[in-house]
């Protein structure tokens, strides 16, 4: 009789546990924000194409940070800011030149979380549109040098993919690969000495990406 009784009480205790466990968890659920900070960098390159000049190739130097919203547990959508170092050689009607750029970028971006099969590892993808602007611009000839030679905003579309582990409970980090393509040009200045316009195409980049759930 006493064992009957004790049997009853574990596993009225068992039943009670499994609830409130439940009840935990579904309350964690509910109050987990769908917001998260995306922090990315890496180095690349890509190519200047001109529409009158050579083309010539720059390396690159960038990063981004963004806001991540949640709309399920897979799709989001993010926004932010970015900035790419650009430098590199070249020649054009003018002579031989070192080229350094410096772009502010504020992307628009579809983002999926992907969860896999090994334990704490996930792809993070994101894709979409962004608008940048030149905030530095200088040629270097042998004799002399040239800057604000190109300004203004022109657009594009980027896409990245990141191999990311879970470190922490909100925390994860991985490897980031980028790849980017303008899709209208910069514009020449008037008084600048070089007449052309120009946009940067296939830009591709390896970094690593910092994912904190807020």
């Amino acid at each position: 009789m006493k064992q009957a009784k004790a049997m009853k009480k574990i596993k009225l205790l068992i039943l009670i546990t499994i609830i409130f466990s439940h009840i935990n968890s579904s309350a964690q659920e509910e109050n987990r924000s769908k917001f998260s900070i995306i922090g990315n960098g890496g180095f690349g390159y890509g190519i200047i194409e001109n529409d009158s000049e050579p083309n010539y190739n720059m390396n690159s130097d960038n990063g981004e940070i963004l806001l991540n919203y949640k709309i399920n547990q897979i799709v989001g959508i993010s926004t932010g800011i970015g900035i790419n170092n650009l430098s590199g050689n070249g020649f054009n009607s003018v002579g031989n030149f070192y080229h350094e750029r410096t772009l502010l970028k504020v992307p628009l971006l579809i983002t999926m979380d992907i969860k896999e099969s090994l334990e704490n590892f996930r792809i993070f993808v994101n894709l979409g549109f962004y608008g940048q602007n030149i905030i530095k611009d200088e040629y270097r000839f042998l004799n002399t040098t040239q800057k604000e030679v190109f300004d203004g905003w022109n657009f594009g579309a980027q896409i990245g993919i990141g191999f990311v582990f879970d470190m922490f409970w909100n925390m994860s980090a991985g490897i980031n690969l980028n790849g980017q393509s303008d899709f209208s040009k910069f514009e020449s200045n008037n008084n600048a000495g070089i007449n052309d316009k120009q946009k940067m195409k296939d830009l591709s980049s390896i970094g690593i990406v910092l994912i904190i759930e807020l």
